[in-house]
């Protein structure tokens, strides 16, 4: 597999893509011994021996996590004010990995961490329109017209806030479940959707991402994605 010289030393953890740059620009980079200042530069993995500064660089291992988020945790790896985080319910040598998008501090359920920075940018940047698909238990019963008006889009502080799909699971006149599918996932858009509606939402749980569902795995606990998941999320982009 061939791989330009600046995407290998940012994906190995090096620098930042545009920082490897100036690196190769410095001379600091040798493939098999000699240095290389050419920006472009194609690389074989496996092959190659390729060094900055004199010291071997090896290809990082990617790692695709799906986590189950507790509610009352950030989706962060350290939080000043020490409140907890997704940092702490996986192993501390996975210091390179990073949540796909976010799920806020009360919300729960799906969250994918990986160090691939390609896969984080398809899943989670609205061009690429990933389905993700949402639990919300609301206050007081929700009327079919106001889940209409869901699909059609609400306009909030200037966003256009619209659901690709949503349908009511149960409702009584103490409470309602929701399923509500996004494709784009603004901050709060949940939220805000049910705000507008003058609604309360008491609990918000994402259940699944494309094809990937949160299944039986318990909050709070982690699990690898199969190459056949990884594919199978891309495929669906």
């Amino acid at each position: 597999m061939s791989l330009r010289l600046q995407k290998f030393l940012a994906e190995a953890g090096v620098a930042s893509r545009r920082a490897s740059e100036e690196v190769i620009r410095e001379g600091r980079v040798t493939v098999n011994g000699e240095i290389v200042r050419e920006l472009g530069t194609k690389v074989q993995l496996g092959r190659d021996k390729i060094a900055v500064d004199g010291r071997t660089v090896k290809p990082r291992r990617k790692l695709y996590v799906a986590l189950h988020k507790p509610s009352g945790y950030l989706c962060t790896r350290r939080d000043p004010e020490r409140r907890q985080t997704i940092g702490e319910l996986i192993p501390k040598e996975w210091t390179s990995l990073y949540s796909v998008g976010r799920l806020d501090r009360e919300s729960e359920g799906l969250i994918f961490l990986t160090n691939d920075g390609d896969f984080s940018l398809k899943l989670s940047h609205p061009r690429y329109g990933a389905r993700k698909t949402y639990f919300a238990t609301v206050e007081g019963r929700v009327e079919p017209l106001v889940l209409r008006k869901f699909l059609e889009g609400i306009v909030d502080a200037g966003d256009l806030l619209k659901a690709k799909s949503a349908r009511l699971i149960s409702a009584n006149n103490t409470k309602s479940v929701v399923e509500i599918v996004l494709a784009e996932g603004k901050n709060r858009e949940i939220r805000r959707l049910f705000e507008a509606a003058n609604l309360k939402v008491l609990r918000l749980k994402r259940v699944q991402i494309g094809p990937i569902k949160l299944g039986e795995l318990p909050a709070g606990k982690w699990r690898t994605l199969t190459e056949t998941e990884i594919k199978s999320l891309l495929a669906q982009i």
